[in-house]
């Protein structure tokens, strides 16, 4: 995958789930936290098949149910657990945050949320394990090991530019007391800006946004050579990884807390899935994280 040399973000760790080998991503940021255990998936290690293939975690796009609930069964044993403990968002685009525990274990998995329109999910309640999904978009996880909570966060273009970090922890500081110096912060595997190309309407919400920050956007004129007279919409580079590193230091993340991927979906689109590379026809990547027993 799409690595830097120079920079020791991650661990691929390979873990044996009973039957075979479950290929992981784990953030070096968070290996000398003491009682916490995350994970984001890849396409590698589950029973799906076709445009599914292979660990898709999405029962909405048209995969066998059974075939998916086995990918489930697969990651919730690195947490030591099973699908019913898991606790998925219900991801609309929105900057929502609730606050989950145990009574919500199983909701999306082995049974149906009692909530919608939830990008966001914090806990502190230990042998809960949160999970998000991706296939493009930002995941943020946040872990307070002063308060011992933890957040876990879908972020798309609209989810960035309504500052889904800052709302996440806002809820973390309302329920638990997190203070943003004690978080440590990782924005996952996304489409990098390279490969994310926008329109001016986009372009122009992250001017709004992020007044000061312009190499978040790079303007790319008039598609295809045309001229500024015809009526052609500007295209842009975005750049969200930068983005939500953004919101995270300004609300008092400390710069050394912040873990900044460095793969991109779109450009490693045979090991994760991507929606922009595969025009939809995909499955889901998830993001995963636990307090430990």
């Amino acid at each position: 995958m799409n690595y830097k040399n120079d920079a020791h973000i991650y661990n691929t760790i390979m873990h044996d789930f009973g039957g075979g080998e479950l290929p992981l991503l784990t953030f070096d940021l968070f290996k000398d936290l003491e009682g916490f255990r995350h994970c984001f998936t890849t396409r590698a290690g589950g029973v799906s098949e076709g445009v599914f293939e292979s660990l898709n975690l999405s029962f909405t796009r048209g995969d066998d149910r059974d075939k998916v609930m086995e990918n489930y069964r697969r990651v919730a044993s690195y947490f030591g657990k099973h699908p019913e403990d898991v606790v998925t968002s219900d991801q609309t685009h929105t900057t929502t945050v609730h606050k989950v525990g145990r009574p919500a274990s199983g909701f999306g998995v082995t049974r149906p949320r009692a909530y919608s329109d939830v990008d966001g999910l914090i806990t502190n309640e230990p042998g809960v394990v949160l999970a998000t999904f991706y296939a493009d978009c930002v995941p943020l996880y946040f872990i307070d090991p002063v308060h011992r909570a933890i957040g876990l966060s879908h972020s798309g273009w609209r989810g960035t530019v309504g500052r889904m970090g800052k709302a996440t922890m806002q809820e973390m500081n309302l329920h638990y007391g997190t203070k943003p110096e004690d978080v440590f912060c990782a924005i996952g595997p996304s489409i990098c800006k390279d490969c994310y190309e926008v329109s001016s309407d986009v372009a122009e919400a992250f001017t709004d946004a992020f007044p000061g920050h312009p190499e978040i956007l790079k303007d790319l004129g008039f598609p295809y050579g045309h001229s500024s007279n015809e009526v052609l919409d500007h295209k842009y580079k975005l750049d969200l990884w930068r983005a939500n590193e953004v919101v995270l230091l300004e609300y008092g993340v400390l710069p050394e807390h912040i873990a900044v991927t460095n793969v991109c979906t779109c450009c490693n689109s045979k090991e994760l899935f991507s929606h922009r590379a595969s025009n939809g026809k995909r499955g889901n990547l998830g993001a995963f994280l636990m307090i430990e027993e």
